[in-house]
C-alpha cells in the first residue's frame, strides 16, 4: 500500500470529535446558521504585542477544504458514520462568510481576530484548520518580531530549518519569520515558494574538509567573492580564524569585494569586540560581524545594548520553535447561532469556572482608535451594529465588564475585521505568495509604528488596552445576571 500523502486541504485535517458532532447535527437537524470567533487568550513570551500570521495560507486551504473519495471510504470503516452523513460529507465545501484582521497585523488578547460566519456543520469542521494555520504562524512572527527590535530593527536571518518541527513546521516558519521581520531565511524552498531572500555561509564541516582553515577560506572566496562569509571559530577564533579570514579578506578588498565573518561560539560579545578591534587595524572597516548560536531576543537585547559591533544576527531553533513558549493560546468559540423558534440570530456566551475564560457574547468588529499624535490608544470590541466615529467621545469598558473605564473621543479609527470570503468564494484579487508575505511584513512594521515604545519592550511591558462599549457591557452582564438566578 503506497503511503498516504499529508494535505491541509483534505478535511480529515480536523480533529474527530468535530466530525461526531457535526454527525449529530445532521442527525438532530441542528445545521443552523452561527457565528464563531477566533481569538487568542494571552501574549506569549510574557510580552506585549502579538503579530497576526497565517491567515493566507488558511484561506487558500478553506476554498478547497473538501472530502475525497478515499476520506469517504476511510471514514465508512470507523464503523460510527451513517451512509447518510457520509453521503452528505461527499458534497462537502466551506460555503460560509469570513472576516478578519489583516494579515501582519499587531494584536491582542481576547479580541476576535477571524468571524466566521457558516452553517454549524462547516463551522465546526474547519475550527481546527483555522487554529492550526493560525496559532503556529502567529507564535513564529511575533517570536522574530521581538528579535527584530531586540536587535533595533537591525539584519535578522532564519536559520532554522533543521531544528524546525517537520517539514510543514519549516516551511510554515519560515513564512512566519519573513512576515515578523526577518530579512532571509536559510530555506531554499522557502526562498522558491515565498520569495524570502536566501543567505548562508558555510559550515564547519568545510573547512574541515580542507587541508588547512586558509586553503578553505581561499577556496571559498574563490568561488563566492561577491558573497563570502568566514566561518572564525572552527579552530581558534582570534589565533587562527580572524587571522586567516583577514588574509584572505584582504585579497578580496583589492578586488572591489567586500567581506564578513561569522562567530558561532564563545563569548559573542568579547569575540564580536575583539574581532572589530583586529579588522578595523587590519585596515578593514567595512568587513561586517555576524553571529549565530542559540540567540535569543534577550541574548540579542544585552549584545545590542552593550554596543557589541555586531552587524547581522542568524537566529535559528529559538525563533523557528517558539523556544520557551510551545504554542499560542488561540481558542475558537461560539458567539451567535441561530434559533429557530425565534427565526432569529442571538448572541451566545461560554461560561467557566475560570473568569478570563468566559467569552465575550454576540457578534463583534473590533475597532482600533488613535490619539491626536496618531498613536494606538486602545482596541474596542463592539457589537457589529455599532459604529465607533472620529471625535465623538465615548466611555468604553474593561472586557471583563465591571466598573473600570475610560473615556475617550478618538481622532482616528480604524475598523479591522474585513470581509476576506464571501459564500466560500475570495473576495480579494489573486496575488502570489510573495506579493502577500510581503505585504504582511509591510503591515507588520507600519502598525508597529502606532505603539507607543512602553508596549514593545522585550521585559516587562506596558498592558495595552482591550477594551468594549458600553452596549456589549450591558448584553455580557445581562447574560452573567441571568446566569446567577
Amino acid at each position: 500500500m503506497a503511503a498516504a500523502i499529508f494535505s491541509d486541504t483534505s478535511a480529515l485535517f480536523t480533529d474527530f470529535y468535530e466530525l461526531t458532532m457535526a454527525q449529530g447535527y445532521w442527525k438532530e437537524k441542528m445545521n443552523y446558521p452561527a457565528v464563531f470567533d477566533m481569538f487568542f487568550r494571552r501574549q506569549p513570551f510574557q510580552g506585549g504585542f502579538s503579530v497576526f500570521a497565517g491567515l493566507e495560507t488558511l484561506l487558500e486551504a478553506l476554498t478547497q477544504f473538501s472530502f475525497s473519495e478515499s476520506d469517504i471510504t476511510y471514514l465508512s470503516g470507523l464503523g460510527i458514520f451513517e451512509k447518510g452523513f457520509l453521503d452528505y460529507l461527499k458534497d462537502f465545501r466551506f460555503s460560509g462568510d469570513v472576516y478578519a484582521m489583516d494579515e501582519g497585523s499587531v494584536i491582542f488578547p481576547n479580541e476576535p481576530l477571524i468571524r466566521i460566519h457558516a452553517n454549524l456543520i462547516e463551522a465546526q469542521i474547519v475550527e481546527g484548520l483555522v487554529l492550526n494555520h493560525i496559532n503556529f504562524q502567529s507564535l513564529i512572527a511575533t517570536k522574530t518580531a521581538r528579535v527584530w527590535l531586540a536587535s533595533n530593527k537591525g539584519h535578522v536571518m532564519e536559520f532554522g530549518l533543521r531544528r524546525a518541527q517537520g517539514p510543514d513546521g519549516a516551511m510554515s516558519a519560515s513564512r512566519a519569520a519573513y512576515i515578523g521581520g526577518a530579512d532571509a531565511t536559510s530555506n531554499t524552498l522557502a526562498g522558491k515558494i515565498y520569495g524570502i531572500p536566501v543567505q548562508g555561509t558555510m559550515a564547519h564541516a568545510w573547512i574541515m574538509s580542507f587541508p588547512s582553515e586558509l586553503e578553505a577560506f581561499e577556496t571559498y572566496a574563490q568561488l563566492y567573492p561577491s558573497k563570502s562569509v568566514f566561518l572564525i571559530d572552527t579552530y581558534d577564533t582570534l589565533n587562527s580564524g580572524i587571522k586567516n579570514a583577514i588574509t584572505v579578506g584582504k585579497k578580496l578588498t583589492a578586488q572591489g569585494y567586500n567581506f564578513g565573518v561569522r562567530l558561532d561560539s564563545g563569548d559573542i560579545q568579547y569575540l564580536s569586540s575583539e574581532v572589530r578591534k583586529i579588522l578595523d587595524k587590519n585596515g578593514l572597516p567595512n568587513a561586517f560581524i555576524s553571529v549565530s548560536n542559540e540567540l535569543t531576543e534577550e541574548i540579542i537585547e544585552t549584545l545590542v545594548q552593550h554596543k557589541a559591533p555586531i552587524n547581522s544576527w542568524g537566529v535559528g531553533t529559538h525563533m523557528v520553535t517558539g523556544g520557551d513558549e510551545a504554542s499560542f493560546t488561540g481558542v475558537y468559540k461560539l458567539a451567535a447561532r441561530y434559533y429557530p423558534d425565534k427565526n432569529a440570530m442571538e448572541p451566545t456566551m461560554k461560561f467557566s469556572d475560570n473568569p478570563e475564560k468566559t467569552t465575550n457574547p454576540g457578534i463583534k468588529n473590533l475597532w482600533r482608535i488613535y490619539d491626536q499624535d496618531n498613536m494606538a490608544k486602545a482596541d474596542i470590541l463592539a457589537l457589529d451594529s455599532e459604529v465607533i466615529q472620529e471625535g465623538q467621545e465615548k466611555v468604553f469598558y474593561h472586557p471583563s465588564g465591571d466598573y473600570r473605564q475610560f473615556k475617550f473621543a478618538p481622532t482616528k479609527v480604524e475598523l479591522l475585521l474585513k470581509k476576506r470570503i464571501q459564500q466560500g468564494r475570495r473576495l480579494e484579487e489573486k496575488r502570489t505568495p510573495e506579493e502577500i508575505i510581503q505585504k504582511a511584513r509591510e503591515t507588520m512594521k507600519l502598525q508597529l509604528g502606532y505603539f507607543d515604545n512602553t508596549y514593545k519592550r522585550i521585559l516587562n511591558p506596558h498592558i495595552y488596552k482591550v477594551s468594549m462599549t458600553e452596549e456589549l457591557r450591558n448584553l455580557k452582564n445581562a447574560f452573567i445576571q441571568e446566569r446567577l438566578r
